[in-house]
């Protein structure tokens, strides 16, 4: 596993970026491509209809203790074997998802695929340490921008695969495509060892602290919380819209969840401007677009080809406000120190992490009570109150550091 020359700081080339990012794509779509095979997987496996969500949550449950728990490693042990191990265990999982034959099975191996697959997170941070300050944004926005490409198409690929081949497919080949990229990874990756200055069970005591004394880490994740569940909240609701209104097939439901992969230009543009200093105004943006894509689809009711297509739009606007959000994000979590990167990132990506899982139990519930027209309020209502949180934020002498790192 050796690589040609240690990490050296600033000397990140587009191969490198380009490998970081489509790697962070490929780890993260298998958080996500069980979301429209709910039904095949749970009658395949005997998951009762009532329990039939827990095939998705069980999986974010696993992402968000990789997050608490193996992210945080990365501060302490060498990031390339941390990266390739969690790959690895990534990969095995995803073959036990593909040879169950029962829910135990099943959801074991989703619980663990969903640990395996923080190695996205690891690499995250990983590429800003090969990067200079001053590209430090731009590096970010377009590693984010191939993590959020996976995870918009995970969906629609699945669902294609599957109508082929059948949902096990999937699984099959997300294995393949980790195996072959583990390889890579281990042959490509520069080695960074980071300086070992607190055992395992001190660091994890420190996120308690780190999170408590970091008041722009509390910020950050507070407004990217709200966007996530408000877009969490969408791509539940959105489904079972299309379905009951328009009378969309899951494979016309698949095409429209393309849609949301425009949003992932975002990404870029928000890191290169954060480059130059306008964290806090895109922040703003970000969140008043949040409020308006929801306010856009609520205002056009009925089953009309301009309410279909308002309904589209709202998706590549939401997508992008939280794509470009989550950017600025991490490009002031990253300003914040060195030393604690990767326990920042972890916190950081396990409470907006949370606030999708709250979003999307309220994407369900708000159907089924309220229609489109709750669930397009309750949208609306989580940047919304992320947005007058934002207008709370003073510029004090601390603050003012931060901007000018971010």
């Amino acid at each position: 596993m050796k690589s040609a020359q240690p990490i050296a700081k600033g000397s990140i080339s587009s191969w490198m970026m380009f490998l970081l990012a489509a790697s962070c794509g490929l780890i993260a779509a298998n958080l996500y491509y069980a979301q429209t095979l709910v039904g095949p997987i749970s009658a395949a496996t005997g998951i009762s209809p009532s329990a039939a969500g827990f095939i998705v949550t069980i999986t974010q449950i696993g992402y968000v203790a990789g997050l608490l728990f193996i992210v945080p490693l990365s501060d302490i042990v060498e990031n390339r074997r941390l990266a390739v191990t969690g790959l690895i265990l990534a990969g095995l999982a995803l073959l036990g998802s593909a040879f169950a034959a029962n829910a135990p099975l099943f959801l074991a191996s989703s619980l663990i695929v969903g640990l395996g697959s923080v190695v996205a997170q690891i690499l995250v941070p990983y590429a800003t340490y090969l990067s200079s300050e001053e590209q430090r944004g731009r590096v970010v926005g377009n590693v984010m921008s191939g993590l959020l490409l996976g995870i918009m198409l995970a969906r629609p690929a699945a669902s294609l695969i599957a109508s082929f081949w059948g949902w096990r497919a999937i699984f099959f080949l997300s294995a393949g495509v980790i195996a072959l990229l583990t390889l890579v990874l281990a042959r490509a990756l520069p080695e960074r060892r980071p300086e070992r200055t607190v055992h395992y069970g001190k660091l994890l005591a420190s996120l308690g602290t780190l999170f408590k004394q970091t008041p722009a880490l509390r910020r950050r994740a507070f407004y990217q919380a709200c966007l996530f569940g408000s877009f969490s909240l969408f791509w539940t609701a959105v489904p079972l819209r299309l379905a009951n209104d328009f009378g969309m097939s899951q494979q016309g439901i698949a095409l429209f969840a393309l849609a949301g992969v425009g949003g992932a230009a975002a990404a870029p543009i928000a890191g290169h401007l954060a480059d130059k200093g306008l964290t806090r105004p895109m922040t703003g943006l970000a969140l008043i677009i949040g409020v308006l894509s929801y306010l856009l689809a609520y205002l056009v009711q009925g089953h009309s080809p301009i309410a279909l297509t308002l309904l589209l739009i709202s998706a590549v606007t939401l997508d992008m406000a939280v794509s470009g959000n989550l950017v600025l994000g991490q490009r002031v979590i990253y300003s914040l120190g060195s030393e604690a990167r990767g326990r920042l990132n972890g916190l950081f990506m396990s409470i907006f992490f949370i606030g999708g899982a709250i979003g999307s139990s309220l994407g369900g519930w708000s159907y089924a009570h309220g229609g489109w027209n709750l669930s397009a309020l309750i949208g609306a209502l989580l940047p919304m109150i992320a947005f007058f949180y934002f207008l709370t934020e003073r510029k004090n002498a601390a603050a003012r550091q931060i901007s000018s790192k971010a």
